[in-house]
């Protein structure tokens, strides 16, 4: 690396979108740089080690890496699937919707099983569950891209058909059928996008659903091998990726565009254009309000961010705690779709539970990660403090005590729902909205980034243009959140630079080499 270095390409942030936009332009010939403000790459990607058992922060499984099926292909091209270790989940249920009254429900990998399993426990409902499984798959149908087809002017497709983003989620499922139940269920993966009532679009379940529905698999030993063999591809390249160089400022040409970045530790890069893998205010923070059009930067200020998350990591004794190779929803009340919010003195009303996959036993598992939603104002009074490996700070023993207070809260919850779980635990840990807005940059440490509204898709949607020429944005406000989602963003927001058919041809020739 050279400070003076001119490149292509400057890329703010290794999340997954910055990434993938890094190894494309590389394969093209670009000169490329990634910017990375902490110790590891890769936004969600990144993992942590307790009792020598490893943690990931924000990638918990992903969808569609059946062969043949989207990221299954994009991975392929990017050259990293033969170098990840995956675990497939169950057939029968990749996930488990469990109920206040201890019923569960089982989400089926693919359309045949999910229904099965679903009319099975709901015979009476068998037109509305057929009939929301065949919907699902309409919708996908409008996202070229998704599909890794070009679409155009004449195709089926959401620019064409606007209407169909503008589909309540919870209305449409709503006109299906009255059972309530049965809404909960066909929706009870809503944590995976803080599922909204008023709020959440169909075509996002849609998207989302589906990837899970055609591939569940969770990463063993961690999601970190994904950027890390994402890091060998860029620079198999000649592209450049250098951790510890937190983007804090810019100067600008005469005209308007971006001439370099400066760092916080007082480093400087110039380039002809910039890629921000960063949530769109902070990019605004970096690059300066008079930059941008006040339209534009008044409506980014407004979005609202999605909620945060309260995360308690647990550690078992040797052999204690069988593995599942499923994800488990526990609900503790009736309606999956009104928890965003709750705070109320019986917090938590739900908990995503998952055991971490372990190429070091199949049958047992050595961890629990365990998530429920907690608004990032909960921890108001630490909201100044910043603490990352790169940057340490000691939060003080009353945010340790507010923590244990919460893990306390979690574990009896855990417990109902695994009796004796506890003599079984070896040791806790946790981490706060406030741990994930400073690893991650997402204001009030948002899980998924700003909330989609379907009553609201223009204000909602965010361009990967900007109105500086030479600066695009990618990442999970670009397309949607979850692995798949800021992948395609990558491809997105270099398809702005690069020739889209050419790369969907090779993106499919290497799919028919496999």
């Amino acid at each position: 690396m050279q400070e003076n270095k001119h490149y292509d390409f400057i890329i703010l942030g290794s999340g997954m979108g910055g990434l993938t936009a890094a190894a494309v332009l590389a394969k093209n010939g670009y000169q490329v740089l990634v910017l990375e403000k902490n110790h590891q790459i890769g936004g969600s990607l990144q993992v942590f080690s307790r009792d020598k058992c490893v943690f990931d922060t924000g990638v918990h499984y992903i969808g569609g890496l059946d062969k043949g099926e989207n990221l299954y292909q994009l991975f392929n091209y990017l050259e990293i699937y033969p170098q990840l270790k995956l675990q497939r989940l169950d057939d029968k249920g990749y996930d488990l919707i469990r109920f206040n009254d201890g019923t569960s429900y089982l989400h089926g990998q693919g359309y045949e099983n999910f229904q099965a399993n679903l009319i099975e426990q709901f015979p009476e409902e068998e037109g509305a569950i057929i009939e929301f499984c065949k919907k699902i798959k309409e919708i996908c149908a409008y996202f070229p891209l998704y599909n890794l087809e070009e679409g155009d002017d004449k195709s089926t497709n959401y620019i064409n058909d606007p209407e169909i983003l503008a589909i309540g989620a919870w209305d449409y499922v709503s006109t299906l059928t009255s059972n309530e139940r049965l809404k909960n269920v066909l929706l009870g993966s809503g944590p995976l996008y803080a599922a909204s009532k008023t709020k959440t679009p169909l075509y996002e379940v849609a998207l989302i659903m589906n990837s899970y529905l055609k591939g569940s698999y969770r990463p063993i030993d961690g999601g970190s091998q994904i950027a890390k063999a994402m890091s060998k591809t860029i620079r198999k390249y000649k592209g450049e990726i250098i951790k510890h160089k937190h983007v804090t400022g810019a100067e600008f040409n005469e005209n308007g565009t971006i001439k370099s970045v400066h760092c916080k530790d007082g480093s400087s890069f110039t380039a002809n254009n910039f890629i921000s893998n960063i949530h769109p205010a902070v990019t605004l923070q970096i690059f300066g309000k008079e930059n941008f059009k006040p339209a534009f930067y008044k409506r980014i200020q407004r979005l609202e961010n999605t909620i945060s998350a309260f995360m308690v990591y647990i550690t078992f004794k040797k052999d204690a705690f069988e593995y599942l190779n499923y994800n488990s929803y526990e609900f503790f009340s009736d309606d999956t779709w009104s928890l965003t919010e709750y705070q109320g003195n019986d917090w938590p009303q739900m908990l995503f539970v998952c055991t971490p996959a372990t190429s070091k036993s199949k049958k047992y598992a050595e961890s629990m990660s365990v998530m429920s939603y907690l608004e990032s104002s909960s921890f108001e009074e630490w909201q100044n403090t910043y603490n990352t490996i790169s940057e340490p700070m000691d939060r003080g023993t009353a945010y340790e005590a507010f923590k244990k207070e919460k893990e306390g809260l979690i574990l009896a919850k855990i417990e109902a729902r695994y009796p004796g779980i506890k003599e079984k635990i070896h040791n806790i840990y946790s981490s706060s909205p406030i741990t994930y807005r400073d690893y991650i940059g997402s204001p009030d440490g948002s899980l998924y980034g700003i909330a989609k509204d379907y009553n609201k898709v223009l204000a909602t949607t965010i361009n990967s243009k900007t109105s500086i020429s030479n600066l695009t944005l990618t990442g999970q406000n670009i397309v949607f959140h979850g692995i798949l989602g800021v992948t395609i963003s990558g491809f997105v927001t270099s398809f702005e630079y690069i020739d889209k058919s050419k790369i969907l041809n090779e993106i499919k020739a290497y799919e028919n080499e496999l």
